[in-house]
């Protein structure tokens, strides 16, 4: 008995319609289907066998078996991802003989996509506050650079009061006491990626002037402290003189 092991890979969108076709054996070196976010990706497994029951196929995502309608178990078999997620990046598909695990052919996905990064954000924020704004990096390839601009220049670290951390996802840059002067204007994030070139989003900061918070519960207690001593005195007060009238 033999495996054929046949794995079509189909990419869909709304405007045009284009296909790949890639042939695997289980001996491949390469084994690597390239993929983009949200694309429609559809496998599809093929066997030879002696008889029906020899050549039904079964399917595994990362190790953990795909549930399959009877239909699409024997002689041929796909299995259909749609949309293509974040999650999918690196998922290892594997096609086996349910007669004979031993026959099998595996592909893994490889799904690119560009950092979420587009539009204009609105921020206000008060005087003496802290200023975070946040950009999204997570690309596949990851971003060559991220750069952060204020009102057209370059972003001065030290002369700005600015920091600026990445985790690998997010890029935040941060200024711990706002200035109205300093800080107010467009900022923003421009990300270069080695497939999708740059792409840039926009910060439109209002520093507003500084407003006096009164904390409402010690208010409200030093308020009733104050009228307490009040009421305590006027009863003080009229029990002297109903006592000289008597």
């Amino acid at each position: 008995m033999r495996l054929i092991a046949l794995f079509l890979l189909h990419l869909y969108c709304s405007t045009q319609t284009s296909g790949a076709n890639i042939q695997i054996t289980p001996n491949g070196t390469d084994g690597v289907i390239q993929a983009t976010l949200n694309d429609t990706v559809t496998l599809v497994c093929e066997s030879e066998g002696d008889t029906e029951d020899e050549n039904e196929l079964v399917w595994l995502r990362n190790g953990a078996k795909i549930n399959l309608q009877e239909g699409n178990k024997k002689g041929s078999s796909r299995v259909c991802i749609s949309p293509v997620i974040y999650e999918d990046k690196g998922a290892t598909f594997s096609c086996y003989l349910h007669s004979n695990a031993s026959v099998t052919a595996s592909v893994t996905l490889n799904v690119t996509y560009a950092p979420q990064l587009s539009g204009l954000e609105q921020v206000t924020v008060e005087e003496d506050e802290m200023l975070v704004l946040r950009c999204d990096m997570r690309a596949n390839p990851l971003v060559s650079s991220m750069l952060w601009k204020l009102n057209g220049s370059m972003v001065d670290l030290q002369a700005e009061g600015f920091t600026v951390t990445s985790d690998g996802v997010t890029s935040v840059l941060q200024a711990s006491r706002v200035e109205k002067s300093v800080h107010g204007g467009t900022y923003e994030c421009t990300a270069t990626s080695p497939i999708y070139n740059t792409l840039t989003k926009s910060f439109n900061v209002t520093v507003t002037e500084k407003t006096m918070k009164f904390p409402l519960m010690p208010m409200i207690a030093g308020l009733v402290v104050v009228f307490l001593t009040a009421l305590l005195a006027i009863v003080s007060r009229w029990r002297k003189i109903t006592k000289c009238c008597k």
